[in-house]
């Protein structure tokens, strides 16, 4: 069974960063292609950075372009996002979602996860 576990959430002031982590129990990790999205308070789930199987293909929400990176790394099976330039804007609940298709194409958008992740609170004060 798959299983994915975020961490790294925190409070933090506005303009500071955080780095979230999730690690995803299987032997099948290096395949899977992986997502961040991030739901606030009264508000749909929102798709944020996805990367793919390879970690060389990278995708973003227009909101958090050149602020936030997900990387990944197989060998500890753990998908990563560098948050940056936090705004208030950016508090959410963060999740990590996972598809075991290697090659499904922008199922992100769709939020068509095989799996999800259970989140991790992001709280930015101004």
């Amino acid at each position: 069974q798959v299983q994915l576990v975020e961490s790294g959430g925190g409070l933090v002031q506005a303009g500071g960063s955080l780095r979230l982590s999730c690690v995803v129990s299987g032997r099948t990790f290096s395949s899977y292609q992986m997502a961040w999205f991030r739901q606030a308070p009264g508000k749909e789930r929102l798709f944020v950075a996805a990367i793919s199987w390879t970690g060389n293909l990278t995708y973003y929400a227009d909101s958090v372009k050149g602020r936030f990176t997900i990387s990944r790394d197989n060998a500890k099976n753990t998908v990563y996002l560098q948050m940056n330039s936090l705004q208030s804007e950016d508090t959410a609940t963060y999740y990590c979602a996972g598809k075991s298709n290697t090659y499904a194409t922008r199922w992100y958008a769709r939020y068509e996860a095989d799996y999800w992740g259970q989140g991790t609170q992001v709280t930015v004060s101004s």
